[in-house]
């Protein structure tokens, strides 16, 4: 009897500062072999004489004895966790890689950085494995300050440097032999070594490439002739930077051939996001904010090759959920990539090869898996649900552009989540299995409101003037009080017909 079922489903969280990662017990395939746990416990004091075996009975009584329990677990897919992880964790260094872009080799040169202390973390891991009480349980990273190795550019050439070969199949049994591009430098390895010699982020290392006569993928629908699984995600056509980038990776991927035990790269397939590659700046996800950046939209082809992947029933060898859940795809369905630092890979572990047929245009990106169908084939459903739920949290930014009183959205919230994801297998209708593909974890995306605290201005009215009334006696004088002299009257000029002056005629305007 084998205690399968002990720690199913629970969880260990991998743990630096503000980083967390998660890993299920399930995707490790534990056994804890319980029966070789209870022979152990059974033979204390039955394998000695009759002194020493009630000694090793008091002994184990008094001192409270515990039996080590032995465990079996799949070691691969630890180290392909770890491998996943080692990208995202804080200053993560990045090791000296190399793509080929058309004729060229480009490398680029890592940087130093934390990396995971493999072992101490493995030994973490399983002493937390054989603590069966445990249902959740933090273990922090053991990170460590490394850099890269010098770039050795003998090893790249070995490892690259191919000689042109046809494509073909033989049948009965079918069995598909790829194209193979002859690949060699276009400068001696001399000049390349002091090409690399210099200080500098990225090299450029010119290649002479060997296109054979007959390729892979002319074949034809004789060597893949079965749809095996096909998937399809919406994006905003009238958005040209991002379907600019869409259309650059899915070409990059379209056509690729996957030999059975291959693991096929995304990173590796589609290249660096460069300029020059034709990549544009689109919506990305960074630092909690929605931003432009090179290359945007290019993580919706992964994750649509990475549904695809599943539903042709491949295995999974890294794949990482985004940091948000995504417009395109539901929790637990997507696959974020990062040049250097995240991939999306998978193993084509079918028996015959593979073909990836990609496409982006119109507002659907399409991703379709050709090969031959097996003797026995499973229909495949992906089952993703929702177990928890992360509220989003609402900032203020006090803006003094805006008049007081006013706000404006700047990005909108969003909840976040927790999710488990299962692959079910189907055989004439019948469920054989149900497997946990991961176990993410999606941060919520905060609201930012800007809030306005711009005073109005004051304007200053100019003073109003108040007409002047002339004081006009009650009673009218006397006409000898009044009558001036004729000198007076000619001097001032106003006097009317009626002996009246103006004051009164301005008094009559006023009333």
């Amino acid at each position: 009897m084998h205690g399968t079922e002990l720690k199913k489903q629970s969880i260990i969280k991998l743990t630096k500062d503000e980083f967390e990662s998660e890993l299920s017990l399930d995707q490790l395939e534990i056994n804890y072999n319980i029966d070789q746990a209870v022979e152990d416990a059974y033979n204390i004091g039955r394998e000695k004489n009759i002194i020493s075996n009630n000694f090793d009975i008091l002994s184990a009584r008094n001192n409270k004895k515990n039996i080590d329990m032995q465990i079996q677990f799949n070691e691969e897919n630890l180290n392909n966790k770890i491998e996943e992880i080692k990208g995202s964790i804080p200053n993560a260094m990045k090791d000296n890689s190399y793509c080929i872009e058309e004729s060229d080799l480009i490398i680029t040169r890592g940087t130093q950085g934390n990396t995971i202390i493999k072992d101490e973390l493995k030994n973490k891991i399983i002493e937390n494995i054989k603590n069966i009480n445990n249902t959740e349980e933090n273990v922090e990273l053991p990170l460590e300050e490394s850099a890269p190795g010098p770039i050795d550019v003998e090893k790249i050439y070995n490892e690259i440097h191919t000689e042109a070969q046809d494509a073909y199949y033989t049948k009965d049994p079918f069995t598909l032999h790829p194209h193979v591009n002859g690949v060699d430098f276009a400068i001696s390895i001399e000049e390349a070594k002091q090409i690399v010699a210099e200080e500098k982020e990225e090299y450029i290392i010119p290649l002479k490439i060997t296109i054979p006569k007959i390729t892979t993928d002319k074949l034809g629908d004789e060597a893949f002739p079965d749809l095996l699984a096909s998937f399809t995600t919406n994006y905003d056509g009238g958005n040209v930077n991002r379907s600019t980038n869409l259309r650059l990776a899915s070409n990059k991927i379209n056509g690729t051939v996957v030999m059975p035990g291959e693991t096929f790269s995304y990173n590796a397939t589609v290249g660096e996001r460069t300029i020059a590659a034709g990549y544009r700046d689109a919506k990305i996800y960074q630092n909690g904010q929605v931003i432009d950046g090179l290359g945007g939209g290019i993580c919706q082809i992964s994750s649509t090759l990475y549904n695809a992947v599943v539903l042709a029933n491949l295995d999974i060898v890294s794949r990482r959920n985004h940091g948000f859940v995504t417009s395109y795809l539901g929790a637990g369905r997507d696959a974020t990539v990062v040049y250097g630092a995240t991939d999306f890979r998978f193993k084509n572990s079918r028996k015959y090869p593979i073909k990836i047929v990609a496409s982006a245009k119109n507002g659907i990106a399409r991703v379709a898996i050709y090969g031959m169908k097996q003797e026995v084939e499973y229909k495949v459903d992906i089952q993703s649900s929702i177990v928890e739920t992360i509220p989003y949290e609402t900032t203020y930014i006090d803006d003094e552009n805006l008049p007081e009183g006013t706000e404006e959205v700047e990005q909108k919230g969003q909840n976040g989540c927790r999710s488990v994801t299962y692959k079910v297998l189907y055989l004439n209708g019948v469920v054989v299995s149900r497997n946990l593909l991961s176990s993410d974890k999606y941060n919520a995306m905060e609201k930012v409101i800007r809030r306005g605290v711009k005073k109005p201005e004051v304007v200053q009215q100019p003073a109003q003037q108040v007409p002047t009334t002339p004081n006009i006696p009650s009673n009218p004088p006397s006409e000898t009080e009044t009558k001036p002299n004729v000198e007076e009257g000619k001097e001032s000029g106003n006097e009317g017909k009626d002996g009246n002056t103006e004051s009164t005629d301005t008094n009559q305007k006023t009333n």
